[in-house]
């Protein structure tokens, strides 16, 4: 039985503390789609979305105000392009994203996933179409999120995909506002097939036909619920952070059955992520401050975030049966109004948000970095994360944007949940000898479990 107690505890996180249903993604099998005509395929995925998702909006507005829990995105992830166009021996996948684009507007969605590739241990001549066509896809669309896997636990690391990646990144940013397309641009070391969250996200390969899954968030929740144990030991503040992601996860799983009733689609995964906005009170780095931090990146911090992270993973997998997806901390500088000061004030270092890695739920995400920050260099950093994801048997990933015309000091507004942020420092020496080696880095021994 629901206590009163309960209720209103659940109308508090939602009213006063930013809890909200980040997403509702439907994920879309395109694989009947196939053709060896472009033209043909294109209009085959633009009827399997509008006709597959066509209610996904309105339904979504309908739970939302049911029970009164914001409903921020709407989303649809499909199978990786580079699988689906395999046939058709195009040399371009561009039209393809420009009909995911008519596809998603059509059905009012936010945004569409699904524009990736899987090369972490090699390339088809698909995977490399597509990988080259993403700076022009990105920028003649406006909600079409692209991903690339470089690297596994399992295969190890791709260094020519790394190569080429940083190459692409580049080239998105200097042919987009402000390098606005990076920012809808991932690159993944052992990606999740389940992933709701964009800019990653994409229907895997063996998921069913249909699938419903629901990312929920709620940083502000935690942060409210550390306020009223200040000072108490390590085990208690674990303790309150369990129990509250425990009640979160309840909410998202609500929303999710009742989604997937509703559509008559099956529900896959709740993915309780604490993933920030930019608004004041809903922030991680601010949990972690309430932890005992002056500031965001101070000594402690990666320990602070390790245990964060933990607790709400145990909290989750006691909610729901099918947690899954990214479940963890986000730390996405733009997103995030606490990262941001802590940036700005020099106290959030790259090399310390990379060392928070090790222990969040993905990786380096929404930082923006001086314009003049070379192919090579963004290659080395993209290697450095694709390593810890791949030793730690770990997704870890890397949106780094670098800003046309801007250095450090200087900021970039992206607007809405992308937020903004500061141009922040890297390390400019050189390491075009170790990217230009190419080949596979092996995977470590402890991939050997069979």
């Amino acid at each position: 039985m629901v206590r009163d107690r309960e209720i209103l505890e659940t109308v508090a996180m939602i009213k006063e503390q930013n809890l909200d249903v980040r997403t509702i993604t439907m994920g879309i099998s395109l694989m009947d789609c196939v053709n060896d005509n472009i033209d043909v395929l294109c209009n085959n995925i633009y009827d399997k979305i509008t006709k597959s998702a066509r209610d996904i909006v309105k339904v979504g507005n309908e739970i939302q105000e049911q029970y009164g829990i914001p409903i921020v995105n709407k989303r649809v992830s499909v199978t990786p392009i580079s699988i689906v166009a395999a046939a058709t021996k195009a040399d371009s996948y561009i039209k393809i994203a420009q009909t995911l684009d008519r596809a998603a507007k059509n059905i009012g969605i936010d945004f569409i996933g699904g524009f990736s590739a899987l090369v972490q241990k090699g390339f088809t001549k698909s995977d490399l179409v597509l990988i080259n066509s993403i700076p022009e896809a990105l920028k003649t669309t406006d909600i079409v999120c692209s991903s690339v896997n470089v690297g596994s636990t399992k295969n190890g690391i791709n260094m020519d995909a790394v190569k080429l990646m940083g190459q692409i990144i580049k080239k998105t940013s200097d042919i987009t506002d402000d390098g606005f397309g990076c920012a809808k641009l991932v690159v993944f070391c052992n990606a999740v097939e389940d992933n709701p969250f964009m800019a990653g996200a994409f229907h895997g390969v063996g998921e069913a036909e249909k699938i419903i899954n629901v990312g929920v968030s709620g940083p502000g929740v935690v942060k409210r619920a550390l306020e009223d144990i200040k000072g108490e030991d390590f085990e208690r503040v674990a303790e309150t952070i369990k129990k509250t992601a425990f009640k979160v996860t309840r909410v998202g799983q609500l929303v999710a059955r009742e989604a997937s009733k509703r559509l008559d689609v099956p529900f896959g995964i709740v993915d309780l992520s604490l993933a920030p906005t930019p608004a004041v009170g809903d922030s991680v780095a601010r949990i972690l401050e309430e932890i005992g931090l002056e500031s965001c990146g101070a000594p402690g911090t990666t320990a602070a975030l390790a245990m964060l992270n933990d607790a709400v993973k145990k909290g989750g997998m006691m909610a729901s049966s099918f947690v899954g997806g990214l479940s963890g901390a986000f730390i996405p500088v733009s997103e995030d109004e606490g990262m941001i000061e802590a940036a700005s004030s020099g106290s959030l270092t790259i090399e310390k948000l990379e060392a928070m890695t090790c222990v969040c739920s993905v990786g380096l995400d929404m930082i923006a970095i001086p314009g003049k920050t070379t192919a090579e260099t963004l290659s080395g950093i993209i290697a450095d994360e694709a390593a810890i994801g791949m030793i730690n048997q770990k997704t870890t990933a890397v949106r780094l944007i670098p800003v046309p015309g801007k250095d450090v000091g200087e900021y970039v507004e992206f607007g809405g949940l992308l937020g903004r942020a500061p141009i922040i420092p890297v390390n400019q020496k050189s390491c075009i000898d170790f990217v230009n080696r190419g080949g596979r880095i092996p995977a470590p021994v402890h991939s050997m479990k069979n």
